[in-house]
Parts: C-alpha cells; structure tokens; sequence
C-alpha cells in the first residue's frame, strides 16, 4: 500500500553551520550534532528554502513514527533492559527497542531512515517535532521516556535528535498528549502551539500521520493555514506505520509543491 500525500488540499496517491552541544559525547565518542545554528533565528527559513527542503518535520508518534499505541500500555520503559540491536546498514549496535511491561516500543523503518538522515545533515535547515494527542498522563510519560531511551544511531537518542537545531533546554517542538492546553484536535492546538513556539510557517512544515483513528492529516491539512499563501502543511497519511517510501515521497512532494509555487 502507498502513501497518501495531500498537497494543496487534493488528495494523490503515489507508489548552516551546527550550534554548539554541551560537550557530552554519546557512546563510543560520537558528539551530538546538530542540523542548524540556534533559536533566535528559528523563523529564518531560508536555508531549508535554499535546500528544498521543509522547514519542520512533524511526526506523530503512536502507530507512525513508532509500532506501539501508548494508551495500550501501563509502565513506563525499562531503562534498564534495553533491547539492543543494528541500527545501521554496517551493523552498528545501539537501542532498538524499549520495553514497557511484556511490549516492545520500536522505531519503523521509515522514521529511522528519517531521523538518521536527518542527524547526518542531509536536510540542511530542516528541524523535526512531534505532534502527538497519547490520551492520558501516562500514556504521555511512556512515550516521553521512549524518546529518551530509543536510539537513532549509537548513543544519541530520539529525543536528542529531535532537539537538534533547537536551544539547549527547549521542548517547544515536543507537542505530546490531550490534556489542556492540548486537545485531541492537532489542528487546533497541537499545530498553532508548534507555529507558536517554533515561528515555522504551515505551509514550510511536512506531516506524518497514521490517521487510524480520525483523519488529522486532513484536519491539519484544511485547518492550518497561512493566510499569505493559502496554504498548510503538505501531510502524509501512514497507516501501516512510517515507512521508507513514505518519508521519501513526503520529502518529494515538498519539493514538488515549493517547486510550483516559486514558478508561479
């Protein structure tokens, strides 16, 4: 099955320079890198434009970025007893899974592909959020110590992948739960929270999500848009969970939709 990718509201199916770390280094002496310089300059989208690139990656979580469904489960991670595995094509070892109770919470293909692309630099001005609407507190906490637990590559986590190119400290890109002020409508709060704290336009952000519950991509897609160019955020329907193909035709159809505009 493909993606469904919506841009410009119609559906169509289709087969500079790091910021300094803290100086902690991840195992085996890998530094955390960073994919942009800072956050005084997070409304500057002009080296994701150059790169064609969007300027926010938004993933859910739940069934997309990763195969567990938080409310399913009921302790949070063992930190303790990691599930250790490749995370590489060269067989580099590092965490794959984590366990919570008798499940195991592991990325899908398409989001490490994504994220380890993202932490080599092949998206030059691109930065990455979450957008999640996990139903309960703890439902949010798991989920919050599974990004602190999965690896990307050897020693740098999720969550310190997602921080990349933002301020030390800052989580304004971690949009996760339904608790007030958050909803379970992402286009109303989770995507103007995230404009809001990271002043990334709609429509220089690119989405993923499963939408196996409710069609957020559509009410993201039709509800969250700039006033400048009618447009939001070009989204990414991943019912089976983000795959590689997925992630590279949400990337193409970025491209393909920036391309027209700028013709125009």
């Amino acid at each position: 099955m493909s993606a469904a990718v919506s841009v410009c509201g119609a559906l169509v199916t289709h087969p500079a320079p790091p910021r300094a770390t803290s100086g902690r280094r991840a195992r085996g002496g890998a530094r955390v890198r960073s994919s942009v310089a800072m956050a005084s300059s997070a409304a500057d989208t002009s080296v994701a434009d150059e790169a064609r690139v969007p300027a926010l990656a938004v993933f859910d979580l739940d069934a997309c970025l990763w195969n567990q469904e938080m409310f399913q489960l009921r302790v949070l991670v063992d930190r303790e007893n990691p599930v250790m595995g490749p995370l590489t094509p060269g067989g580099d070892v590092g965490v794959v899974g984590a366990r919570s109770g008798g499940d195991i919470i592991k990325l899908h293909p398409g989001a490490l592909h994504a994220l380890q692309r993202f932490h080599a630099g092949d998206y030059p001005g691109m930065r990455c959020a979450a957008a999640s609407s996990a139903d309960t507190p703890l439902a949010v906490s798991i989920g919050r110590s599974a990004l602190d637990l999965l690896e990307v590559v050897p020693g740098v986590t999720v969550r310190e992948v997602l921080a990349m190119g933002f301020p030390e400290g800052f989580e304004g890109n971690l949009q996760i739960g339904r608790t007030p002020p958050l909803s379970s409508n992402k286009a109303q709060t989770h995507f103007p929270f995230l404009k809001r704290e990271t002043a990334i336009p709609f429509d220089k952000m690119l989405f993923f999500d499963d939408c196996n519950w409710g069609d957020h991509c559509a009410a993201v897609g039709n509800g969250c848009r700039e006033k400048a160019s009618g447009l939001g955020p070009v989204t990414v329907r991943t019912p089976r969970g983000l795959q590689v193909a997925d992630w590279e035709e949400g990337v193409a159809a970025y491209q393909k939709r920036r391309d027209a505009a700028r013709a125009n």
